[in-house]
């Protein structure tokens, strides 16, 4: 049996804005062990074309995507939540090994067990490549800073 995951469904508009910046500041960390842990065990995902399943495979596709965007910084929104699921927008920050800048914008769909973890991800992303300049995410690596401007604050 795996811990409750606090804000448990049925979700407000407070506790699923509060389970998508969990969620966002779990991916900041770029810790695949840490994140895994917000998924069921049994966790079924779909990212852009690729389809995982169980936390196992969860985690050595975050180590993959990690070691691939390097200096990643995400910002996650609310968009929408019912019941136990919850929609967001995303967009997300990150260079390559050449050094190459990309701005990926995303849209996710989540559905979470009555302990609060995620049962179900579904996301659509798209990659915009971008110059060094025109970033728009330079807090230092990890956590958000709590003053920064969010998705709709920047334009995007």
């Amino acid at each position: 049996m795996t811990s409750p995951r606090p804000p448990l469904p049925p979700f407000t508009r407070e506790t699923a804005a509060q389970k998508v910046r969990m969620a966002e500041d779990g991916w900041n960390s770029r810790d695949p062990a840490r994140v895994a842990l917000a998924y069921t065990p049994d966790s079924v995902w779909r990212n852009r074309a690729e389809f995982l399943a169980g936390r196992a495979a969860i985690e050595v596709f975050l180590t993959r995507k990690w070691a691939k965007e390097h200096d990643y910084r995400l910002i996650k929104e609310l968009w929408a939540h019912d019941g136990a699921r919850i929609a967001v927008r995303f967009a997300y920050e990150w260079h390559d090994g050449a050094g190459n800048w990309f701005r990926s914008y995303g849209n996710e769909n989540w559905e979470f067990d009555e302990g609060g973890l995620m049962h179900r991800r579904y996301a659509s992303i798209n990659d915009l490549p971008i110059t060094a300049d025109a970033r728009k995410f330079h807090w230092p690596l990890g956590r958000r800073p709590d003053d920064h401007a969010g998705l709709g604050d920047l334009g995007l």
